[in-house]
């Protein structure tokens, strides 16, 4: 009888634990929906703030396209500017890296952005420099 008992809980504790050790994959899957999102449709820049100043309008004009191989191209009027994008996690942080071109605007979008907010049709992003500097936001709306 007692050997029964011992049997039952061992069993019992062993299937306790396996079913408490799920793996937490919410990191990958959030970096896939952000992956998925981005190379939906076409995007704009409806408000970029550098340090304390309201650079939005610098963007005036330009749409953004992301695809799903890493390439983002910027299109102002017929000049098209071709950079990288790459959608991952940091430190339990979504990020977004982009890379645009060397020259302004397009230049001063270049980094590792924090995502703060994502809907099916905005993107908000916080960069905070590494050098105390300041702390620029950016906000991708898709037309």
């Amino acid at each position: 009888m007692k050997k029964i008992i011992s049997l039952t809980t061992i069993t019992f504790l062993l299937a306790t634990f396996f079913i408490a050790c799920k793996k937490d994959d919410t990191s990958s899957s959030t970096t896939l929906q952000t992956s998925a999102l981005v190379t939906q449709g076409i995007w704009r820049i409806t408000y970029y703030n550098d340090s304390g100043i309201d650079e939005t309008s610098n963007f005036t004009g330009y749409t953004f396209t992301f695809t799903s191989g890493g390439s983002v191209t910027a299109i102002s009027g017929s000049i098209a500017t071709n950079g990288t994008w790459n959608s991952y996690n940091d430190d339990s942080q979504n990020k977004l890296y982009l890379e645009i071109g060397s020259t302004p605007p397009l230049d001063e979008l270049k980094g590792d952005w924090h995502i703060t907010e994502k809907t099916s049709v905005k993107i908000k992003l916080e960069d905070v420099s590494g050098g105390g500097s300041g702390t620029d936001y950016l906000t991708f709306e898709k037309l």
